[in-house]
């Protein structure tokens, strides 16, 4: 799955960090057990070969804690650099691989450079999985690859334009302008951010940022903060807590939140004072959204069933609408939508979308509200769903203020839009891509 562009231009490289550039020693041929590559190597396999989620070859693993903690590392380097190093590759390699091997290559390269492994080790790994996973005609190639890689990193990587080079061209084709701002907080690891429930104590340790959300490092275990158990807090992107905050007061109003699951927004509208409706089609979301919400000690109406057929008894005053979107606002959290989604996913995304936007005017009285949102960066999910949605006259943009977003003002377009992608305020630890919009039934 090697990026369409080839070219090597001026060097841009929004990261630092080097491997060692000592000669690795003899790669050990031995076969014991280490599952934290094993993992990665299932992790980036299933995005290259099968367009799988990362979160579903995880779900599926057996391994735990800190294996599992450093196999998610390990793997998400390599799919934020997949690009750049693929390329790396090419001169290296006299005909193209089978692709587990590309894979297991590809880790390699990410241990060597990007997360600076000892040379031994990041060598001598690969050479073993490669063995353990009955590919051992191909364990000489890699070590002979990863060697010189570990020798000659600096060489290899000069010239790679790294942020180009690892988003597929289709996607930076249509973010346009924004493309390579929007690669800027992409190698970030992102921080975890927390919405604290009014009333109780942030943990300690957390920067509280101008939208109130606060923000520990990355590498933070939310489970292990004080406050965790007694239902303190939830994890939420500061981008996404934006939306509810957009609503204004909701003291006192009837909101379907659609697409509800985990939660997040649900318990933001609880403790704004809502009568809430959560619906969610899959029972397994579902049930994650009814503990989540146990948890908080927060209690809404839970529906287990599609919102484009689900209607209230009674006309609502507002609906919150996170819409299945591409996703593609999240890749500092999940490098592995780059690589999974298609143009013509968009397409099938877009007609849903409107479909959504449909049910929801079904759902509200007259002057009710809309908050439309996607975490997606395509202007086909965003601005483009609010124009089709206004040519029929059934709905009125209520645009928001710079009031409103006076915490992040750069968000705010010249339509009214609220708009955010990783590369805002990467000084602070970035933020997700959001895009949010409101409507009045008309």
């Amino acid at each position: 799955m090697t990026n369409a562009s080839s070219s090597r231009p001026a060097r841009s490289r929004p990261k630092g960090g080097r491997g060692r550039r000592a000669g690795a020693r003899p790669a050990s041929i031995s076969r014991h057990e280490d599952p934290v590559r094993d993992l990665a190597f299932d992790i980036v396999c299933g995005v290259v070969e099968h367009r799988r989620m990362l979160e579903i070859t995880l779900e599926r693993s057996s391994c735990e804690g800190r294996d599992r903690a450093a196999a998610h590392r390990l793997a998400a380097a390599t799919l934020r650099h997949l690009g750049s190093m693929s390329e790396l590759l090419q001169p290296l390699l006299r005909r193209q691989p089978p692709e587990p091997v590309r894979c297991a290559l590809l880790l390699g390269v990410a241990q060597l450079i990007h997360l600076e492994t000892p040379p031994h080790a990041a060598v001598g790994t690969i050479v073993d999985l490669l063995h353990r996973r009955g590919l051992s005609p191909f364990a000489g190639l890699a070590n002979a690859v990863l060697r010189r890689v570990s020798r000659e990193a600096e060489t290899l990587t000069e010239g790679l334009d790294d942020a180009r080079l690892d988003v597929p061209h289709w996607l930076w084709s249509a973010w346009g302008r924004r493309a390579r701002s929007i690669t800027q907080g992409f190698y970030q690891e992102a921080p975890l951010d927390l919405t604290v429930k009014p009333g109780c104590d942030a943990p300690e340790g957390g920067e509280t940022l101008s939208t109130g959300t606060v923000r520990y490092p990355a590498g933070t275990k939310m489970t292990e903060l004080p406050g965790f158990a007694e239902g303190q807090f939830w994890a939420q992107d500061m981008a996404a807590a934006m939306p509810v905050r957009l609503m204004g007061d909701v003291r006192g109003k009837r909101v379907a939140d659609l697409c509800a699951a985990p939660g997040g927004k649900t318990a933001q509208l609880l403790c704004g004072g809502a009568e809430v409706v959560a619906v969610e089609r899959e029972k397994p979301r579902a049930q994650r959204l009814k503990e989540n919400l146990a948890r908080l000690q927060l209690k809404a109406e839970i529906v287990v069933g599609d919102a484009l057929r689900w209607r209230p008894s009674e006309p609502l005053d507002a609906v919150l609408l996170d819409a299945p979107c591409s996703a593609t606002g999240t890749l500092r959290r999940h490098p592995d939508v780059l690589w999974i989604k298609r143009p013509r996913d968009i397409t099938t995304l877009v007609a849903g979308q409107d479909r959504f936007i449909d049910a929801a005017y079904d759902m509200l009285k007259p002057g009710g509200m809309l908050l439309y949102a996607v975490c997606s960066l395509q202007d086909e999910e965003g601005p483009q769903r609010i124009a089709h949605a206004l040519e029929d006259g059934r709905w009125e943009l209520s645009p928001f203020t710079e009031e409103e977003l006076a915490a992040l003002p750069r968000a705010r377009t010249e339509e009214g839009y609220f708009r955010t992608h990783p590369g805002m305020n990467v000084a602070q630890g970035g933020m997700d891509g959001f895009f949010a919009a409101r409507l009045i039934r008309l």
